[in-house]
């Protein structure tokens, strides 16, 4: 089935829809200028990084611990990317999509809060958000808004403890909130779960694909590349996530006309 066939059948599904579950990743950031960290154009598409070894050392909570100034290093490469870039259409039709649905609910794994400035309410960001730090010894806490290059570590005003943003790095634990949250939701069941723009790596972000899909329900993939859930899904549509969600959306509309 080509992908203009498709629109209309999934836009069908989604009307008759009680509850959705849509799933991001940083491909829904691509319009807004961000990169994606791996994959096609992604700002660590290399093996290793500068230092010489794998971004997954670089940003994980052991180095936090041992050697801020290199996961600072990092930090400061993520947040000047996405620095002067807002929420795009695509972060906009979501949050539509949640004022027209019965009930959605947007699982993400992107830290730059695009989601939330768009208007999107029942939102999980699993793994939590760069536009706040806090002191790792006072547990001060502020709005991260540097107006320059970071070139050293934050430091905290009061105690001068090491700041760090409130993101899960790699090897650290989920916010156990937002964990929380998301199995009650997903207990309550989904009739359609929609990935976009995620390389399906984690198993939390790849879990309710599989599972939903081994369960019979829809599941939807959109995304250029191809990932662990890419052979499961009902409905694959090899396009950005902006372009895709356009084309869905006009068929929806549609069929509430």
């Amino acid at each position: 089935m080509q992908i203009k066939q498709k629109m209309p059948v999934i836009a069908k599904l989604l009307h008759e829809a009680k509850r959705v579950l849509f799933i991001t990743g940083a491909g829904i950031s691509a319009d807004s200028g961000l990169p994606t960290y791996r994959g096609i154009g992604g700002l660590y598409e290399s093996k290793d990084t500068e230092s010489g070894i794998p971004i997954e050392i670089a940003l994980s909570g052991i180095t936090m611990r041992n050697n801020p100034d290199l996961c600072w290093k990092y930090i400061a490469q993520i947040e000047a990317a996405g620095r002067n870039a807002t929420f795009n259409d695509g972060h906009a039709l979501l949050a539509q999509f949640e004022r027209l649905l019965p009930k959605a609910w947007l699982l993400t794994q992107n830290v730059d809060g695009f989601h939330q400035a768009a208007g999107s309410k029942n939102l999980i960001e699993i793994h939590g958000n760069l536009r706040w730090i806090h002191c790792t010894m006072c547990h001060d806490r502020i709005p991260f808004e540097p107006t320059g290059e970071i070139t050293c570590t934050p430091r905290c005003v009061h105690c001068s403890g090491v700041m760090r943003p409130e993101v899960v790095l790699f090897g650290e634990a989920l916010p156990t909130t937002a964990i929380d949250t998301l199995q009650q939701e997903y207990t309550k069941g989904f009739d359609c779960v929609i990935s976009i723009g995620t390389s399906s790596q984690f198993p939390y972000i790849a879990g309710p694909v599989f599972e939903s899909a081994h369960r019979g329900l829809t599941t939807v993939e959109i995304n250029p590349e191809e990932t662990p859930v890419s052979a499961v899904v009902d409905f694959r549509l090899a396009m950005p996530a902006t372009q895709a969600l356009q084309h869905l959306m006009e068929c929806y509309l549609h069929l509430r006309a």
